[in-house]
C-alpha cells in the first residue's frame, strides 16, 4: 500500500491532501513518523517474531498518549487500518496501513501500599517484574520477560502464578485506551464498565491501550525449575504427570515439555543439542512444601538433571529460558480433552521427528484450572476456564520457506490427537491467520457478541481491523 505516488509523477488532489496530512501530522507528534525509505523505518517495522513482517504505508513511533491520539485520529480521517505494536512477539495480521509502535511508552510506577503497579503499553513483562520485586511484589508475568505486558494481558495471560493467582487479565484495574474516535478515556469496573469487560482477555482491537493499573502479588522466593528425562521417557511422564496433578494444590503450576535444544552456545552444555522430556513448574507456597511436593514426585521418577531449586521469582525467565533474541516462531495449540499415554506417545512422534520430518522446537502440556476456573469471569472476556491441560506447539523455521511446512506438520500433530484435543483454544499460543480468527473457540459466545456490539458502535469503519477478527 501506498500513500502517495513516487515524486515524478504530477500528484492529484487527493495525494495532496494526504501529504498536508502527514505533514501536519509530523507536527503534532514528538515521536517519529516514517513512510518508506525514510531512516529508521525499516528497524520500526520489524516485528520480533521474524516468521511475520508488516509492509506499512506509515509508522507512527509514539512518545506519549498525544501521540497516540493523533495517529488514531489521522488513521480514522483517512479511512486506513491501523496497528498495534510494542514489540512484535504476537503479529496476528501483517499491517499494511498505519502502524503504531508503542515500544517508547515505558513508565513503571509501582505503589507498594496498594500493591499495584502503572505500566505504559511499550513495557516489557522484565522491567515491570523487577520494579515490583523491590517492594517484594510481583506481576502475573509469562514465561518471557522480552514478551510485552499489554499484549500478553489482552490476550488472557497464564504464567507461572496463574493456577495461585489467576490469568494476568484479571489481576487488571484498569485501562487508559484510546478509542478509534481519538478519545482517551479510562475503563474500569464503574468507567465504561463494557470495554474493561472485553479488554481482559478477549484479545484488544477495542482501541489502542496506552496504560494500564494492574494488582501485584506478594511473590519473593519460588521453589521452580526442571526436571530433565530422556526422549523415549515421555509416554510414562506424561501419564503419571496427569494422575499426579490431579489433586494438586494451587501453589503449583507445573507442565510437561517435549524439547529440542538446538546446538547452541547459549544453550547449558548438557543440554545442548539433545532432546529431553521435562516436567518444569514453579511452587510458590510455603517453599518446604514445595519441596516435600516435588520429592514425592522424584520418589517415583527420578531424573536425569535436575536444577528444581529456591530462586527468586525476579529470575523467573530461568524456569523456561525462553529465547531472548528476534527469531521465526510458528506457534499453535488448544486445550486438551484429557491427557493420557496416547497423547504422550502423539506427541512424541510430532516433536522428536524422524529425519527428514520438519521438528518442532518442543511441545508444551500446561496444567491449568485452580485460580484460573475460579477466576473474575463477570469482568473478563477470557473464555475456557474450565480447562485443564493446554497444549502449545512451536517451531522455527529458521530456512526461508519452511515456515508452511513447519505449520502444516503443527496441524498433523494436532489432528493425530483426535477426540482429545478439544475444538477450544487460547488466544496467545496462536499465530497469524489462526490467531486472527480465534475468537468463535477463545471467546464465550455471549463474551464475543459483546465485542462484536461494541466494537461495532465505536469502530464503525474497522480502523482496528489488523487484530482478532470478532465477527469471525
Amino acid at each position: 500500500m501506498s500513500l502517495l505516488h513516487a515524486p515524478s509523477t504530477p500528484p492529484s488532489p487527493v495525494e495532496d491532501d494526504v501529504a498536508t496530512r502527514i505533514a501536519a501530522l509530523r507536527h503534532r507528534v514528538d515521536g517519529s513518523v516514517l513512510i518508506p525509505g525514510d531512516t529508521g523505518f525499516d528497524e520500526a517495522a520489524a516485528t520480533w517474531n521474524r516468521a511475520a513482517a508488516h509492509d506499512p504505508a506509515l509508522i507512527v513511533v509514539a512518545d506519549n498518549v498525544g501521540d497516540v491520539i493523533a495517529t488514531v485520529t489521522f488513521a480514522t480521517g483517512l479511512g486506513l487500518g491501523l496497528g498495534v505494536q510494542a514489540t512484535g512477539h504476537g503479529v496476528v495480521c501483517p499491517v499494511d496501513g498505519v502502524l503504531l509502535v508503542t515500544a517508547r511508552l515505558q513508565e513503571v510506577v509501582v505503589d507498594p501500599e496498594e500493591r499495584t503497579a502503572w505500566i505504559g503499553a511499550g513495557c516489557t513483562l522484565g522491567p515491570v517484574l523487577a520494579a515490583a520485586q523491590v517492594h517484594g511484589l510481583a506481576p502475573l508475568v509469562g514465561s518471557s520477560p522480552t514478551v510485552g505486558a499489554v499484549g500478553y494481558t489482552l490476550g488472557g495471560g497464564l504464567g507461572w502464578l496463574a493456577r495461585h493467582y489467576g490469568p494476568a487479565c484479571d489481576a487488571v484495574r484498569s485501562f487508559e485506551v484510546v478509542t478509534p474516535d481519538g478519545s482517551l478515556v479510562r475503563a474500569c469496573r464503574v468507567e465504561h464498565p463494557e470495554l474493561f469487560r472485553a479488554l481482559r482477555g478477549g484479545g484488544g482491537g477495542c482501541g489502542v491501550v496506552t496504560d494500564m493499573e494492574i494488582e501485584l502479588f506478594p511473590v519473593t522466593d519460588v521453589y521452580a525449575g526442571n526436571l530433565y528425562y530422556p526422549a523415549d521417557a515421555v509416554v510414562g511422564v506424561v501419564q503419571q504427570w496427569a494422575e499426579w496433578v490431579a489433586d494438586a494444590p494451587d501453589e503449583l503450576t507445573s507442565a510437561v515439555v517435549l524439547m529440542n535444544f538446538p546446538p547452541a552456545p547459549d544453550v547449558p552444555e548438557a543440554l545442548r543439542g539433545r532432546s529431553f522430556t521435562i516436567l518444569r513448574g514453579c511452587w510458590s507456597g510455603p517453599l518446604e512444601e514445595g519441596r516435600a511436593l516435588l520429592d514425592e514426585w522424584r520418589a517415583m521418577m527420578p531424573p536425569e538433571i535436575d536444577d528444581w531449586s529456591d530462586i527468586s521469582f525476579g529470575d523467573a525467565a530461568l524456569i523456561s529460558m525462553d529465547p531472548v533474541d528476534p527469531l521465526p516462531v510458528v506457534s499453535t495449540g488448544g486445550w486438551l480433552e484429557t491427557v493420557d499415554a496416547e497423547v504422550g506417545a502423539v506427541l512424541a512422534a510430532g516433536t522428536f521427528a524422524a529425519a527428514g520430518s520438519p521438528p518442532l522446537l518442543f511441545s508444551e502440556i500446561r496444567h491449568v484450572g485452580g485460580a484460573v476456573a475460579v477466576g473474575d469471569p463477570e469482568h473478563s472476556t477470557m473464555g475456557n476456564r474450565d480447562g485443564r491441560f493446554l497444549l502449545q506447539l512451536v517451531g522455527v523455521p529458521v530456512e526461508p520457506g519452511v515456515g508452511i511446512e513447519v505449520a502444516g506438520h503443527q496441524q498433523a500433530t494436532k489432528a493425530a490427537l483426535g477426540p482429545r484435543l478439544s475444538d477450544r483454544t487460547y488466544i496467545n499460543f496462536l499465530d497469524g491467520d489462526e490467531r486472527r480468527s480465534c475468537a468463535g473457540t477463545a471467546i464465550d459466545d455471549a463474551d464475543r457478541e459483546l465485542i462484536r456490539s461494541l466494537r461495532r458502535r465505536t469502530d464503525p469503519d474497522g480502523v482496528m481491523r489488523f487484530g482478532i477478527d470478532h465477527e469471525a
